[in-house]
């Protein structure tokens, strides 16, 4: 383990309270934190339903559930990853982002490709924006766990970012920079999946 990944493990696991029951939110089989929860209408769990207890950052977003399934870094990393490259708003520069498509993290979690499905994304700090299923597949959104080959940070643009590369997508690319990532939230950690 290098020491960035060592250093990366450690600060998350501080932010989880002790308890036995920790393990229960982390994918099975893995000793890693859960970096991302997808509950709802999936067809595959790992984890346990909402704990008021552990969940707390959950609780105070209004997010319960009785199944879900969880990644953690290790699994995200398992899942074909692609890169996109955007202009970001934040310097208007280009910048190579990298993870798995969205649809992979869902097909992972046992949501059908296709399914007429509403995704409710939500952010470290509470912001959440809805889209569908087939919105998110149309615009090639991924799950990025990098930017410019660096691991996206808690307290940056991470531990994920729901993102798609507005400058080529016709919906997007004639808006102002300011205006291309509203559906976009950075510091993603729970995707909530509504049959529609």
């Amino acid at each position: 383990m290098n020491k960035r990944h060592f250093l990366a493990a450690s600060s998350l696991a501080g932010l989880l309270p002790a308890t036995g029951g920790v393990l229960a939110a982390a994918p099975a089989a893995s000793r890693q934190p859960a970096l991302l929860t997808v509950s709802g209408a999936v067809g595959k769990t790992n984890r346990g339903a909402f704990d008021p207890v552990i969940d707390q950052m959950m609780g105070k977003h209004g997010i319960k559930f009785d199944k879900a399934f969880a990644f953690d870094a290790a699994a995200l990393a398992k899942l074909p990853a692609v890169s996109i490259k955007p202009t970001l708003e934040y310097d208007a520069k280009e910048h190579t982002l990298r993870g798995p498509l969205l649809t992979s993290v869902l097909a992972a979690a046992g949501v059908p490709a296709g399914s007429a499905v509403q995704l409710g994304l939500r952010a470290v700090d509470g912001y959440n924006v809805g889209i569908s299923l087939a919105d998110a597949t149309g615009y090639r959104m991924i799950v990025a766990t990098h930017i410019d080959g660096q691991p996206l940070a808690l307290g940056g643009l991470g531990p994920q970012w729901a993102v798609y590369d507005a400058d080529r997508l016709a919906a997007f690319k004639d808006k102002p920079l300011k205006e291309r990532f509203g559906l976009c939230p950075w510091g993603l950690y729970h995707i909530d999946v509504k049959a529609a």
